[in-house]
């Protein structure tokens, strides 16, 4: 659905209702998307309006910080999952999405509205984007902007990828408009960080579980505790997830171990004393990155966009805690 398609839907639907009237002002500030008016029951309300596609966990913490700077705030979209519902309610952050539910809780009035049926969306299956191999591309393309402007041959050799998906992706980035051509020679991104909230999306979804290698836990228990004292062969192997930055912050103690490696399941066995473990707290993923051309904040650490899809990605509050001071310090400036 376009931004047009969810604004017009979501009116259509909340006017059906008896004793509410909106109207919606398209224009942009701030970043922001529009202005909301609505008068329920004679009583006028107004918004300053981002609007969405989907709403997933790891956009909580960006519509918070709009709620803060940008009151009255509102967002709209085309589906809001249940999960998310509860932590916008749990901020006071209003919403209303294109089949008609809304929530408002404003002055002391609540107004609630949970009870049709979720919109369908579908996807354009012509786009690569968001696919494994699109995830791939995409993240040298976040870590390297310049990259865009290379040769696709180029492209595909630091993506490790074919020529063809490169033209794929590209023309999926172009339809998606993330991606413009500036001149005949050079193309340049927009909306850069809406583009890395779709990408962590669908690194969890798409990416990541094709990585996984599987659950081991150590044949010495104490190894857990002490893994900051492990010695990994740091050419193939890094810490992911809550170790990682747990290294790069100081503030989290891992309850799981995540590594990322091009070793063999028999060498992380034998080098790190590890046996398999359906419910094992250390996970271990394929390393999907060039190591030569994408940027880590540590030798013994995965990419800082990485380390923040997997923690954000998560229902763990310290996990987004911590993803938030990551996004802080080391991402957002550059997107």
């Amino acid at each position: 659905m376009t931004q047009e398609e969810i604004i017009n839907q979501a009116l259509t639907n909340i006017e059906n209702l008896q004793g509410i009237e909106a109207n919606w002002d398209i224009s942009r500030i701030n970043g922001l998307d529009g202005s909301l008016n609505l008068r329920i029951n004679n009583k006028a309300f107004f918004f300053n309006a981002l609007v969405k596609k989907e709403l997933r966990n790891q956009t909580i913490d960006k519509l918070i910080k709009y709620n803060e700077q940008h009151k009255p705030f509102i967002i709209i979209a085309a589906r809001i999952f249940p999960k998310v519902k509860i932590q916008l309610q749990q901020h006071h952050i209003a919403y209303l999405e294109a089949n008609g539910n809304m929530y408002i809780n404003n002055d002391n009035q609540l107004i609630w509205i949970d009870t049709h049926k979720p919109i369908q969306i579908e996807e354009k299956l012509r786009n690569r984007v968001y696919t494994k191999t699109g995830v791939k591309v995409v993240f040298e393309f976040l870590n390297n902007t310049n990259l865009i402007n290379q040769t696709y041959r180029h492209i595909a050799e630091v993506a490790n990828t074919a020529v063809g998906n490169v033209t794929n992706i590209l023309k999926g980035l172009k339809e998606e408009g993330f991606v413009l051509q500036l001149n005949k020679n050079q193309l340049i991104f927009r909306n850069k960080q809406e583009l890395f909230e779709k990408w962590t999306n669908a690194y969890k979804y798409n990416l990541k579980p094709t990585l996984k290698i599987g659950n081991f836990k150590f044949i010495d228990e104490t190894n857990f505790y002490n893994w900051r004292n492990i010695q990994l062969n740091e050419d193939k192997t890094v810490w992911g997830g809550e170790p990682a930055a747990d290294i790069i912050t100081d503030h989290l103690r891992p309850e799981k171990l995540t590594l990322y490696t091009t070793e063999t399941r028999n060498e992380l066995m034998k080098n790190y004393r590890l046996v398999p473990d359906i419910n094992g707290n250390v996970e271990i993923y394929k390393q999907f990155w060039n190591e030569n051309k994408s940027t880590n904040q540590l030798r013994n650490t995965a990419p800082i966009m990485v380390i923040y899809a997997d923690l954000i990605t998560t229902d763990d509050k310290r996990n987004r805690e911590t993803a938030k001071i990551i996004y802080e310090q080391y991402i957002e400036q550059n997107l």
